[in-house]
């Protein structure tokens, strides 16, 4: 079983500036040692490290992790796109063992076309040619831009992390449902299982999220959709037990073949887990 969405940070570093004291569940150091038990419980037998922050400098934190804990199987670092030297850069890191992926923040990116500019798609394309993936943080309104991306891009393997986060708290299916359809219909993209609860307010029981998962399955298929915790952020909403159980039941009704890609074959064929050292 792979998590393939997962943080830790460390406040004293002083670059999530998102992370501030209101999100009071999150304003903490959150390091393997808390992270463990709560694999071995699930059972979890790896995991895939995601950024946090858009800085180089976390980036080499989680390598550093990565080195020393067995447990996590790749790295989704991040590093300036837009920039003249991105490609260089790239190059680089696609050097370092356990670094499997790249991930700008484009969530916070006000104009959905960021993702297009002429800079973006060279670095784009230097990841492609490194065999690096990219891991899309979006919204439902950037799922064009995305779709366009893609297109530029046919030899970059993409994977959207949380689904593209659905506003599943006011109801929200359409325009979402039929864009991510869309993207589905591009092989070499991906989705994650992940983050749905943090989107869905007071809709988090079964019943409010089988629409969205239903969806997921009948676009992506099992071999393209991977589980992922989404922890600590998941404590804004829940647990770990809790989300690893209630995704199980979500997916009961699938074979015992189409649960294990979800919860493991999907995110070690896409990060190339069986071949990272």
């Amino acid at each position: 079983m792979i998590d393939a969405h997962h943080h830790l940070w460390r406040l004293s570093r002083g670059d999530y500036g998102w992370l501030t004291p209101d999100l009071k569940p999150l304003y903490r150091d959150f390091d393997p040692a808390d992270l463990a038990p709560l694999l071995a419980a699930a059972g979890v037998t790896g995991t895939v490290l995601v950024q946090a922050a858009p800085t180089q400098a976390e980036t080499e934190h989680l390598l550093a992790i990565a080195e020393a804990w067995p447990m996590v199987r790749a790295v989704v670092g991040w590093t300036d796109l837009s920039d003249a030297q991105a490609p260089a850069r790239i190059e680089a890191l696609a050097a370092r063992p356990r670094l499997a992926s790249l991930r700008p923040m484009l969530q916070d990116e006000p104009d959905p076309a960021w993702m297009l500019q002429a800079s973006v798609g060279c670095a784009l394309s230097a990841m492609a040619a490194a065999e690096l993936r990219l891991d899309a943080l979006i919204r439902p309104s950037q799922l064009p831009a995305l779709i366009e991306l893609v297109d530029r891009h046919p030899d970059l393997a993409v994977v959207v992390d949380h689904a593209a986060k659905p506003q599943i708290a006011a109801g929200g299916f359409q325009p979402w449902a039929a864009r991510m359809a869309e993207l589905a219909r591009r092989p070499q993209v991906s989705c994650k299982l992940s983050g749905l609860l943090t989107e869905a307010g007071d809709r988090t029981n079964d019943r409010d999220l089988t629409p969205y998962v239903d969806h997921l399955l009948a676009s992506f298929g099992p071999s393209r959709l991977m589980w992922g915790s989404d922890w600590p952020v998941l404590l804004l909403a829940g647990d770990y037990a809790g989300w690893s159980a209630q995704s199980r039941r979500l997916v009961a009704r699938l074979s015992a073949n189409e649960q294990a890609l979800i919860f493991g074959g999907a995110a070690a064929s896409f990060y190339g887990l069986e071949t990272l050292s």
